[in-house]
């Protein structure tokens, strides 16, 4: 265990397998898709400890992770399981990324379409 339950966030980013390298996880961090405690993360070297809770958007979908535990390796998934409380809704847990191209734009106003994402 890290010194004091503490850990950078790209470490724990990998050890707790959200992404499949360290570099990976830098980058995720980098990019803005992660919070920690609704604090957008501005760098990969932000500390994080137990009870921290983050909120990470990858492949489309957005996880809330509380962090138990800081990592010693990159184990298993089972010994990765043990880092974080998943508190994602259940809803979105398995839910498939939304496809727009189903959606039928007459059901919104010129507003709303405007705020879609673009692909």
């Amino acid at each position: 265990m890290a010194a004091g339950g503490e850990q950078r966030i790209d470490k724990w980013l990998f050890f707790a397998r959200v992404v499949k390298s360290r570099s990976l996880a830098q980058k995720l961090a980098l990019s803005g898709a992660v919070r920690v405690n609704r604090e957008k993360v501005g760098h990969a070297a932000r500390i994080v400890r137990p009870g921290d809770v983050l909120t990470i958007s990858v492949h489309e979908r957005i996880r809330v992770l509380k962090v138990l535990d800081p990592g010693l390796r990159r184990g298993p998934a089972s010994e990765a399981a043990r880092l974080y409380e998943d508190l994602t809704p259940p809803a979105q847990r398995g839910a498939a990324p939304l496809d727009l191209s189903e959606l039928d734009e007459s059901a919104f106003d010129e507003a709303d379409v405007d705020e879609l994402p673009v692909r």
